[in-house]
């Protein structure tokens, strides 16, 4: 059975050490190899080191991944995930390539370099049978694939991942006409499963599906700024989330990927596409060459569409005038057609909206759409063979909110037609005559295939578990307008929120009590899921604003107290209950996953206890959930209470929260029962599993009674640690009267150490303090502030 335990990367570049990082976090060894530099650094000269000695050998592959260490945000998961990596050169180190199972090849974008490399050094070291696979993000895999000898040409394929490679999902693969089926789906699996990658199938054509349709948008947006005589900042406004693009929309995108970048990939793109019907489109305009020569070349030199300086009244930000060549202040435009979309949170509602509208920005969003909805179009099959290909490159790659195709969807194919030809644009006959691209009957989401004129299931995942098409299917048991639970099969339960952003209201706790009821009663467990853009937020913070505002302090103490209920619910389920956070588990959101049986993390997991931020205290059991914790784990060693308290109180007064999920496990969050999951798609597949594994020898807990309680003096203890941090200017006044406050609840109150206490005396505790903390002018300054800008106010 082959398997991928040892990689080879070929080329330390920022590109090939974050592939090597990434392959580490998925747990394989990897061997890091560059060129043997040229000549010494100074420093190397002053250490009386020569061109012969290793360690200089080894340089820019050790520096390579010296700089993975040190990337912001970060391409490791955990820092100690590195010692994976062992690094060498091309001349000394390649015949460890001869140990790999798979080798990629990640130097420079040049087709004879490649080659060379591949024939010199790879071919007399390659293990038979191996897998070896080039990153190219355009460059023909036929062309490479020619120098190979007969038995690798069918183990070589493109594998081209996105930038930053730990975090774009999507990974293209490009067969040649030699690779061997079982190589492509056996890549596709392991990259799937193991990377977490979205795997999207293109064809050898340039720049493949991602780049060729992005890099068409920005170069069609550059015609239409022209055109409409609009400034970059409008466009930016009119090409963003209002119509499901991101928040860099067109220009500051470029100024990401570097000005001098998108002028070389549109040369490369006019000079390869020569049958290309909008091969005009990629000629460079004379604004950015212009940008080029001035050293404006986007992030990397702090200048390019958009740059920030610094003013006596703060950071400033200016936009470049394509038309004079200078820096104008950002005036923030303001259109009513994007205006109009800022309470909608249906992506397709938006984008219709805007296209509809009557102003610039709404002609200018229409014109990018039509014009690049064409283009795409006409590449089926030419880039690939069906839509849903495209679609997930877009979505994956560019983080688009819906790709090509379900914009027209969105758009309205019909109405899209009628416009375009009204303006005198060339539109498809296919396209005519097709009345939608998806369509989801039964449960069963189908895509309309344009070659053979017909509508076909999307192809899925067995792992897959769509909750949307469960809905569609008729599998929802009980619902209202906070969450649902659905039936997953095999007597496991999901129970979904789909309020705005998963935050945790009433009619989300009546349904978490509702539904432990239910699965109690029918089935053998309950997954804590949804599919939203993040798992929770935690408690709605502008009902908790009106409340304060109404002095209802009767009313916030039944509300901490039904968020206690709905938690304790989940903890003594008398069936298992496991959670599957992802993105942002935040507040409550975490409180609700320290409570289950288990939880299944996906990678991408930034989970923490934040309420001190708005000048409030963990209340949904949270705070209790920590001093539980650090209680049984001095048990459990014989030792003192202290360390792990005071751990987990930093965890809860430092809001700290995780940059991904294997950080959760030195937090605390995550023990040793739970698991981490690699590709989004698997997760609830992934924890419904966990919850069946959990069923079989199933024990209902009971609320903890003979706990000893840390006590005042660990209070005490940390409550002088805190006045020595306000001392040192590192707290305010106001953050050491909360430390204490926590500290108390943490603790167990006014009790002296190892005094028996209970659980639900630790969450009176909890909300006791936590109404105290509503009623404190500086808290409801904070929560104003949370409300108003979406940062914390340190008061």
């Amino acid at each position: 059975m082959r398997q991928i335990k040892k990689a080879a990367v070929l080329g330390a570049g920022v590109m090939g050490a974050t592939i090597a990082a990434h392959l580490a976090n998925a747990g394989v060894e990897v061997v890091l190899l560059d060129i043997v530099p040229r000549e010494l650094t100074e420093e190397e000269k002053a250490k009386g080191l020569t061109l012969e000695d290793k360690v200089v050998r080894d340089r820019i592959a050790r520096n390579g991944l010296q700089n993975a260490l040190k990337m912001k945000p970060a391409a490791f998961y955990l820092k100690e995930f590195a010692e994976l990596i062992t690094v060498g050169n091309f001349e000394d180190d390649m015949h460890k390539i001869s140990e790999c199972d798979w080798v990629v090849e990640v130097v420079v974008e040049n087709m004879d370099i490649k080659k060379k490399l591949l024939t010199e050094k790879v071919v007399p070291n390659f293990k038979k049978g191996a897998i070896l696979s080039t990153n190219t993000s355009g460059l023909s895999v036929n062309e490479m694939a020619e120098v190979l000898p007969d038995d690798m040409k069918k183990n070589f394929l493109v594998t081209h991942f996105f930038n930053p490679p730990r975090y774009m999902r999507l990974m293209e693969i490009v067969p040649s006409k030699y690779t061997d089926p079982e190589v492509v789906s056996f890549m596709a699996d392991f990259i799937s499963k193991r990377l977490g990658k979205g795997i999207v199938y293109a064809k050898d054509t340039p720049n493949f599906i991602g780049n060729r349709i992005g890099v068409y948008v920005i170069y069609s947006a550059f015609k239409h700024l022209r055109d409409l005589e609009m400034t970059v900042e409008e466009a930016d406004v009119a090409a963003g989330p209002a119509i499901g693009m991101p928040k860099t929309a067109i220009f500051r995108l470029a100024d990401l990927v570097g000005i001098d970048t998108i002028v070389h990939i549109g040369h490369n793109s006019y000079n390869l596409l020569k049958d290309d019907e909008e091969r005009e489109i990629y000629k460079v305009p004379e604004f950015l060459e212009e940008m080029v020569k001035k050293g404006l070349l986007g992030n990397k030199a702090k200048q390019g569409f958009y740059k920030k300086e610094k003013t006596a009244e703060g950071r400033k930000t200016y936009y470049y005038d394509i038309n004079t060549g200078e820096y104008k202040d950002v005036v923030k435009p303001k259109f009513p057609s994007v205006q109009a979309t800022k309470q909608i949170d249906d992506v397709a509602t938006r984008i219709k909206t805007v296209v509809t509208g009557k102003d610039k920005a709404a002609e200018f969003a229409w014109r990018l759409l039509r014009d690049s909805l064409i283009y795409t179009f006409n590449r089926i099959p030419e880039i690939a063979d069906d839509i849903v290909n495209v679609d997930n490159a877009m979505k994956w790659g560019y983080n688009w909110e819906l790709g090509p195709f379900e914009i027209f969807d969105a758009i309205g194919v019909k109405y899209f037609v009628e416009r375009a030809e009204k303006e005198g644009v060339k539109v498809p006959e296919k396209l005519k005559s097709i009345e939608r691209f998806y369509k989801v009957e039964n449960g069963i989401r189908y895509y309309y295939d344009i070659l053979a004129g017909e509508y076909k299931p999307v192809p899925t995942d067995e792992k897959s578990i769509n909750l949307a098409l469960l809905k569609n299917a008729g599998k929802v048991v009980e619902s209202n307008k906070g969450a649902s639970l659905i039936d997953l099969g095999d007597g496991v339960y999901c129970l979904e929120f789909h309020t705005k952003m998963n935050s945790i209201s009433g009619d989300v706790l009546s349904m978490v009590k509702k539904s432990v009821q239910y699965v109690e009663e029918n089935g053998v467990g309950l997954v804590l899921a949804n599919q939203g853009k993040q798992f929770s937020v935690g408690a709605n913070l502008a009902m908790l604003a009106v409340a304060i505002a109404e002095g209802a302090f009767d009313d916030i103490y039944m509300m901490v107290k039904a968020f206690q209920d709905a938690a304790m619910a989940i903890k003594y389920s008398k069936v298992p209950v496991v959670a599957a956070p992802f993105q942002m588990a935040l507040g409550g959101g975490c409180e609700f996953c320290l409570h289950a049986d288990a939880r299944v993390a996906h990678a991408e997991t930034y989970m923490g206890l934040v309420e001190i931020g708005v000048g409030l205290l963990p209340a949904g059991g949270g705070t209790k959930e920590m001093a539980i914790r650090a209680i049984k784990l001095a048990e459990r060693y014989n030792t003192d209470v202290s360390p792990f308290i005071f751990k987990n109180f930093m965890n809860i007064a430092m809001a700290k929260v995780s940059m991904g999920a294997y950080e959760l496990f030195d937090l605390g969050y995550l023990t040793d029962g739970d698991s981490v999951t690699m590709n989004i798609d698997n997760l609830i597949y992934d924890a419904k599993m966990k919850v069946l594994d959990l069923a079989q020898n199933y024990r209902p807990k009971t609320p903890l009674k003979n706990l000893k309680a840390p006590g005042k003096s660990v209070a005490a203890s940390i409550k002088s640690q805190l006045w020595n941090m306000k001392m040192g200017g590192f707290i305010t006044e106001y953050e050491e009267y909360l430390g204490s406050v926590i500290a108390d609840v943490i603790t167990g109150g006014d009790v002296n150490p190892g005094t028996l206490i209970t659980e639900e005396y630790l969450l009176k505790l909890e909300r006791d303090a936590f109404v105290k903390l509503c009623s404190q002018k500086k808290t409801i300054e904070r929560i104003q502030h949370m409300l108003k800008k979406g940062k914390p106010l340190r008061n």
